[in-house]
C-alpha cells in the first residue's frame, strides 16, 4: 500500500513539475517574442519629452496611445502606478507621437470609476475632450486590447504601462493583428511588486491559451473609430 502512495505522489510530483515548466516556457516565449516592441521611457522627463524615447515612438505613427488601468486611491483619484501611466502618455500626446488617447479601465460599477478619473486627469492636464476616448468595459488587459482592435477601429497603437506587465499586452495586441509598441514606464518602486509579478505569471499563461480561442469580451456595442470624436464614449 505504501508503495502504491509513494508511486502516486512521485507521479503528481513529475506532474506538477512538467507544468511548471510548461508555465515558465510559455513566459519566456511571451516576454522574448516582445522584448523588441518595447521602448523604455526610464529616465524620460514626462513634462518635456526627451528625444530618446519619442523619436523611437514618433516613427511608429500610431493612431492612438492606450492607457490600461491600474487602479484608484480612496478618494477616487489614479493611484500612483496609473499617475504615472498617465503622465507618461500626456507627454507622448503633448509632443504629438499620436493624435488620441484611449483610456480604458474598469467603470463597472457606479462607485468605481477609472475611467472618468483618467478622463479628469487629462483634461485638467489641458487634453482636448475630443482626444479622449474613453472605454468604460477595460475589465482586463485582454478586453482592453480586444475592444481597441474591435470597437476602436486601431489598427497602431502605443500601450502605455509598467514592463513587468508590456509583453502580456503587447502579445495580446499582436496576436488580435494590430501593430503596437509599449511604452514602458518604470520610474518608480511600488510595493507589492513581487505579488504582482508572480500574478503576471499566471496571467501571461492565461492569455496565451486566450488569443488562441479568441473569445469576446462580455461587452462590445457599436464602433467608435478612435480617428473620430471622443465626445462619443461620454457616459
Amino acid at each position: 500500500m505504501m508503495k502504491k502512495i509513494l508511486r502516486l505522489f512521485k507521479w503528481l510530483a513529475a506532474g506538477c513539475g512538467l507544468l511548471l515548466v510548461i508555465a515558465l516556457a510559455i513566459n519566456f516565449y511571451i516576454i522574448k517574442s516582445t522584448e523588441d516592441l518595447i521602448i523604455n521611457a526610464e529616465g524620460i522627463d514626462v513634462t518635456i519629452m526627451g528625444t530618446i524615447g519619442s523619436e523611437e515612438a514618433a516613427e511608429f505613427e500610431a493612431d492612438c496611445i492606450l492607457v490600461l488601468g491600474a487602479g484608484l486611491k480612496p478618494d477616487g483619484t489614479p493611484n500612483f502606478m496609473l499617475q504615472e501611466r498617465l503622465d507618461t502618455a500626456l507627454a507622448l500626446y503633448k509632443n504629438d507621437i499620436a493624435p488620441k488617447l484611449l483610456l480604458s479601465g474598469d467603470h463597472g460599477q457606479q462607485k468605481y470609476d477609472e475611467v472618468n478619473a483618467m478622463k479628469k486627469y487629462m483634461e485638467d492636464a489641458g487634453v482636448s475632450p475630443e482626444d479622449i476616448f474613453l472605454d468604460h468595459a477595460g475589465f482586463s488587459t485582454y478586453d482592453s486590447m480586444y475592444r481597441a482592435a474591435e470597437i476602436f477601429d486601431v489598427e497602431r497603437m502605443l500601450v502605455v504601462t509598467q514592463k513587468y506587465h508590456q509583453s502580456r499586452a503587447l502579445y495580446i495586441g499582436k496576436k488580435l493583428g494590430m501593430e503596437v509598441r509599449g511604452v514602458a514606464c518604470d520610474r518608480n518602486v511600488y510595493a507589492g511588486q513581487f505579488f504582482r509579478e508572480v500574478r503576471e505569471i499566471i496571467a501571461r499563461n492565461k492569455d496565451f491559451f486566450k488569443v488562441m480561442l479568441k473569445p469576446e469580451p462580455k461587452y462590445l456595442g457599436d464602433i467608435i473609430p478612435i480617428s473620430g470624436s471622443g465626445l462619443k464614449t461620454r457616459d
